[in-house]
C-alpha cells in the first residue's frame, strides 16, 4: 500500500510542477480561453453560411476554409522563426480580434465573400500561431515536464470543444453570426493579456543568411534525417489518415445502433471524455514508457476500439468512442513533445508547423476516403479493415529499437 502511494505521489509530483509553474498557468489558460472563442466560431460559422445560402456544401467549406492553411504549415511556419515568438503572438491575436469586427458587416449572402476571407486568414493566422508557441512554450517550460504540458493543453483543448460549440449555437441562435465573431475577439484580447504575463527571455533571431524557400525546407528536412522524430510524425499522420476514415463512418455507426443522427453528439461527448482523460495522464506515461511506446500503446488502443465499433450496443459504442478519444491523442502529444524537445530553438517554429500538417492533414483526406467508402463497403467490414490498418503504424514504432524514456 505504501508502494503504491509513493508512486502516485512521485507521479502526481510533475503534474503539480506543471500547475505550479507561473509560464505553464498563463499558457494553459491562454488555450482556454482563446480555444473556446474558436470551437464557438468553428461551429457557428456554418451555421451562419447555412442561413444565408440554405447551402449544406458551402456551410462544410467555411469550416473547411478555417482547416485548408495547415496545408501550408512549412511556409507558414517559417515566420514564426523570424522574430521572437511572445511579441508574434502578441500581434497575432490581436489582429485577428480586430480583422473578426469586420464579419459585422456580413449580412446577407452577397457579403459572404468577407466571411471565407475572414476565416482563410484565421486559419494562416492559427498555423503561424500554433508554431510560435510551440517554439515559446519550449523555452519557457522545463524540457521534463513538457510531456505533462501537451497533455494537459490537449485536455483544455478537448474540454472546450465539449462546451464551446453548443454555446456558440446558443449565443448565434439569440444574437447572430456578429455576436459570436464580437466573442472569439474578445477571447482574443484576453488571451493577448496572458501571454503578455508570460516571463520569457528570446534572443533576437539572426539575420537570415538564405533565401525563403530554402529556410522553409529546412524544417522538412530537419524532420526527414532525424531517426526519432521522422517515424513518430510519420506514424502520426498514418494515424490521423485511418482516423479520418473512422471519423466518416459516425452515422453508419448512429444507423447501426437505431438511433437518430442527433446521437452523434453524445459519441462525440465520449470521445471528448477521453481525450480529456489521458491529457492528465500522458506526462507520467510519457517519462515511463518514453515517447514513442507512448504513441504506440494509444493507437493501438485506437486500433482496438475501432473494430469494437462494429457491435451494435450503445455501452460498447460509448466505451469504444472514449477509448479513440483516449488512444488518438497519445501519438499527438507524444510526437508534439518530442518535436519540442529534439529540434534547435532557432528551427522549432517550422518544424513545429511542418510537422503539424503531416499529423493533422491526412484527416481530411481520410475524412472524403472514408466518405466514399462508407456508401460501397459493408460498415463491419470497413470498421475491421481501419482497425487492422491501424494496428500497422502501432506495430511499426514497437518493433523500432527504443532507448527508453527521453526524460529520467
Amino acid at each position: 500500500m505504501t508502494t503504491k502511494t509513493s508512486r502516485a505521489s512521485t507521479s502526481a509530483r510533475p503534474l503539480a510542477r506543471v500547475l505550479r509553474d507561473r509560464n505553464a498557468r498563463l499558457y494553459l489558460a491562454g488555450v482556454v480561453v482563446s480555444g473556446f472563442g474558436t470551437s464557438a466560431l468553428w461551429l457557428a460559422s456554418g451555421i451562419w453560411v447555412k442561413d444565408l445560402t440554405g447551402s449544406n456544401g458551402l456551410a462544410a467549406l467555411s469550416m473547411l476554409a478555417m482547416w485548408a492553411p495547415t496545408l501550408f504549415g512549412p511556409l507558414l511556419g517559417t515566420l514564426a522563426d523570424r522574430t521572437r515568438r511572445k511579441p508574434l503572438l502578441i500581434r497575432t491575436n490581436l489582429a485577428l480580434a480586430a480583422l473578426l469586427l469586420t464579419l459585422f458587416t456580413v449580412d446577407s449572402s452577397e457579403s459572404l465573400w468577407l466571411l471565407f476571407a475572414v476565416l482563410m486568414v484565421y486559419g494562416a493566422a492559427g498555423v503561424v500561431h500554433d508554431a510560435a508557441e510551440a517554439a515559446l512554450v519550449a523555452g519557457a517550460i522545463a524540457p521534463s515536464l513538457l510531456g505533462d504540458f501537451n497533455g494537459l493543453r490537449m485536455m483544455a483543448n478537448e474540454g472546450m470543444k465539449l462546451v464551446a460549440p453548443l454555446a456558440g449555437a446558443g449565443i448565434y441562435a439569440a444574437y447572430g453570426g456578429a455576436a459570436v465573431a464580437l466573442l472569439d475577439a474578445v477571447t482574443f484580447v484576453l488571451a493577448t493579456a496572458l501571454y503578455a504575463c508570460v516571463r520569457v527571455h528570446e534572443p533576437k533571431p539572426e539575420p537570415p543568411t538564405s533565401g525563403w524557400r530554402a529556410r522553409t525546407a529546412e524544417g522538412a528536412r530537419f524532420l526527414r534525417v532525424h531517426r526519432g522524430l521522422r517515424p513518430l510524425v510519420l506514424a502520426g499522420g498514418a494515424t490521423m489518415f485511418l482516423s479520418g476514415v473512422n471519423g466518416a463512418t459516425v452515422y453508419a455507426v448512429v444507423d447501426g445502433l437505431g438511433r437518430s443522427p442527433a446521437y452523434a453528439g453524445v459519441l462525440s461527448v465520449a470521445q471528448g471524455v477521453g481525450s480529456v482523460a489521458v491529457g492528465l495522464a500522458s506526462g507520467p506515461l510519457i517519462r515511463r514508457l518514453g515517447e514513442r511506446r507512448f504513441a504506440a500503446c494509444g493507437i493501438a488502443l485506437t486500433a482496438v476500439a475501432v473494430g469494437l465499433r462494429t457491435v451494435p450496443s450503445d455501452a460498447v459504442a460509448l466505451g469504444a468512442g472514449a477509448a479513440v478519444g483516449a488512444g488518438l491523442p497519445c501519438v499527438l502529444i507524444a510526437a508534439l513533445t518530442a518535436v519540442q524537445r529534439e529540434t534547435p530553438g532557432p528551427l522549432l517554429g517550422r518544424v513545429a508547423a511542418t510537422a503539424n500538417t503531416l499529423l493533422f492533414a491526412p484527416t481530411a483526406i481520410g475524412l472524403a476516403v472514408g466518405a466514399s467508402l462508407v456508401e460501397l463497403v459493408d460498415l463491419q467490414a470497413l470498421l475491421i479493415g481501419v482497425g487492422l490498418a491501424t494496428l500497422l503504424p502501432a506495430w511499426h514504432l514497437r518493433r523500432l529499437r527504443v532507448s527508453g524514456p527521453s526524460v529520467p
